[in-house]
């Protein structure tokens, strides 16, 4: 695995968050991405990020890896600038999907990244619902390969959501 983590110690208590770039880099938010789409077995996704400048690129990374993930054509409504709330109410008005809200904090001279992971009714994804198979896969260097063109989803922006509360 190319620049690898301490899996267990960023990918824990409902979350996947460490010091940017100490503990965690861009390619996590692919590697998360990826790894969610085959544990939830996701058709479609809602992806949101608060608007510091460090959580953009890892947004960016999530959503391509969101739409590579294996053959499963995974569509991403990309939400833009969301907090937790607008973001629930995407998942929903998306017909009950699942989705991800990306942040960064800043303290102690360090920037934090977290990724919280949400099933399709709304409820944080925790270890019994998918975040230890997902930790694995990563751990394991088991992280779904890039797809052909013709076999990747698509990622649509949809800030209507957003903006409609």
């Amino acid at each position: 695995m190319l620049n690898p983590i301490d899996t267990d110690a960023i990918i824990r208590d409902g979350r996947v968050a460490g010091a940017f770039p100490d503990e965690i880099h861009e390619g996590v938010a692919w590697w998360v991405a990826a790894c969610f789409v085959v544990v939830s077995r996701a058709q479609q996704m809602a992806v949101a990020h608060d608007s510091h400048p460090t959580t953009a690129e890892f947004h960016q990374r999530f959503c391509r890896g969101a739409v590579n993930a294996g053959h499963f054509r995974c569509q991403v409504s990309s939400l833009g600038t969301a907090d937790e709330a607008q973001l629930l109410h995407a998942m929903k008005e998306l017909g009950g999907v699942p989705g991800a809200l990306l942040t960064t904090t800043d303290g102690g001279g360090r920037q934090t990244v977290t990724i919280r992971l949400y099933d399709a009714d709304g409820q944080p994804v925790i270890e019994d619902t998918g975040l230890a198979r997902l930790r694995q896969m990563i751990a394991s260097d088991r992280v779904p390969l890039p797809v052909n063109d013709q076999a990747k989803g698509r990622i649509t922006e949809r800030r209507d959501l957003v903006e409609a509360l």
